[in-house]
């Protein structure tokens, strides 16, 4: 928790020094403006979960920030992106001090599963593991279907793009990869039915001063990440402008049939006015993803 503690104390430090000279917009109807492109381009450096000798530190210290090269093209846990082989396919991070998305337990690592967490986790279809005899070997990402809500807030090797749409009442947050879009309500109803599951799960917001807090619910087979959300999940977001150009992204999940106890990520999403997301077109022409996947396995094994 310590760490998280350090993270959470220079935010809250930023917006203290900030708000000396910049005030957060507010929408022509008076809700706090977080409208525009947010691409996680930047963070595509930092490991999802921390390697394991930086102990419980969360930041580099000067000496190691120093060594970074200019743009980071190292691939890590949250780069897992199929299907390029050349470098002009890809994006490159800039150098970070932040250790891991993670920060939350300490040492930036995701507690243990359950045992049911465990078994559901091993039953999630995985292209990279296993026999691939049909699309049902496959995750739902390759399936280009959904990373889910955890998954598709991200960085990955390329389309890291987020874009946030605000009207009277509700908030629409948009994902590059795999063309996700959660609508967001913002004006108090309830949840839907407990029936009612999706991979991107219900979304429901509040507004907390200036912060934006979505309570997401309603899973269905997995969160992303190749990791199985039960279906009493629940997730918790914080979107916070800080400044002009940045959005604080704190998620917290909490599922005791999961993990033995709830972890927290957070990184900062620089606005690009230039940027724009393209369109994913991942099944078009049914040339890339599954039909090549299933037929190199073919070939694999004559």
């Amino acid at each position: 928790m310590r760490s998280l503690l350090v993270v959470l104390a220079l935010v809250v430090t930023t917006i203290a020094v900030q708000g000396q000279h910049w005030t957060p917009p507010r929408t022509p109807w008076g809700e706090p403006d977080l409208q525009g492109y947010w691409p996680s381009v930047a963070m595509l450096g930092v490991p999802l979960e921390r390697p394991v000798n930086f102990g419980d530190r969360a930041t580099l210290t000067d000496e190691e920030f120093a060594r970074l090269p200019a743009q980071t093209r190292i691939r890590n846990a949250n780069d897992a992106f199929f299907g390029e082989s050349r470098d002009h396919w890809r994006d490159y991070g800039k150098p970070q001090r932040q250790t891991s998305l993670l920060v939350d337990p300490p040492n930036g690592r995701f507690p243990p599963l359950t045992p049911e967490g465990a078994k559901r986790t091993a039953a999630i279809p995985n292209e990279a593991r296993g026999a691939l005899n049909g699309p049902e070997n496959a995750s739902p990402q390759a399936r280009c279907i959904s990373r889910g809500a955890f998954g598709s807030m991200l960085p990955i090797g390329n389309t890291s793009g987020n874009q946030i749409v605000q009207a009277p009442g509700i908030v629409v947050l948009r994902n590059e990869m795999i063309h996700e879009a959660r609508i967001i309500h913002v004006d108090g109803r309830p949840h839907v039915g407990a029936r009612i599951l999706s991979y991107m799960g219900d979304s429901r917001g509040r507004w907390e001063g200036a912060t934006l807090v979505v309570e997401t619910t309603n899973f269905s087979e997995t969160g992303g990440i190749n990791r199985a959300f039960s279906h009493d999940a629940r997730m918790t977001e914080r979107f916070t402008r800080i400044n002009d150009r940045t959005l604080r992204y704190q998620v917290t999940v909490d599922d005791p049939a999961t993990w033995t106890k709830p972890w927290t990520a957070a990184f900062p999403l620089e606005q690009d006015p230039s940027f724009y997301l393209f369109e994913f077109a991942c099944h078009e022409g049914n040339y890339w993803s599954m039909r090549s996947m299933l037929g190199g396995a073919r070939l694999s094994e004559k």
